[in-house]
């Protein structure tokens, strides 16, 4: 399915959909490959794919709030979210104990917030979010325990086929268009923080 319209989402997704506010996600194996690379130095790299880059600012854009949520320390998820102007969480023990926490700052409930992560030690906390997502290549255990399975695999644009539900469901999607439309230069400076 080619998920081009709002309704070729199934109705229980755009009712989740609709009613976020807050979009956390996963790191390792969701905003990337799942890949780590690491030189003879010790060096750590990964790479972000610049289509969820651009969907988590959209995101930003029509006042959703966005978060990483990862377990890992890594100085690139790091970097990345600094570079995007979204709130980071890195080196987290308890993800559900760390969503709870920034959406009771933000006067959320559990059922406002969009979780997307693909491996098992997600699953706790995505089972008490109001909309759980995991990309194509999550682990086989997690597909049949989420709401959502994307097409795309981490890394590859899986983040932006979320950002796209949360932005259509909600009726952003003309408007955004409408925007970009009018805007020139919208390239590299949209995953600039506003």
């Amino acid at each position: 399915m080619n998920y081009s319209h709002l309704n070729d989402y199934p109705a229980d997704i755009r009712d989740r959909a609709r009613r976020i506010r807050l979009a956390c996600f996963d790191v390792d194996g969701t905003l990337t490959d799942g890949r780590l690379i690491i030189d003879g130095d010790g060096n750590e790299s990964k790479a972000f794919h610049v289509f969820d880059g651009l969907g988590l600012k959209f995101l930003q854009r029509k006042g959703i709030a966005v978060a990483f949520v990862t377990a890992r320390a890594s100085a690139a998820a790091e970097r990345r979210a600094n570079e995007l102007g979204v709130e980071s969480h890195i080196g987290v023990r308890d993800k559900l104990a760390c969503v709870e926490g920034i959406a009771k700052r933000m006067g959320l409930s559990l059922d406002e917030v969009c979780f997307m992560g693909d491996d098992l030690v997600d699953l706790r906390v995505m089972q008490q979010c109001g909309l759980s997502v995991a990309p194509a290549q999550a682990h086989p255990w997690m597909r049949d325990r989420v709401h959502w399975r994307t097409h795309a695999r981490g890394g590859e644009g899986a983040a932006r086929e979320v950002c796209d539900l949360i932005l259509a469901a909600q009726g952003h999607a003309e408007s955004l268009l409408d925007e970009i439309a009018h805007v020139t230069g919208i390239g590299a400076r949209a995953e600039q923080p506003q």
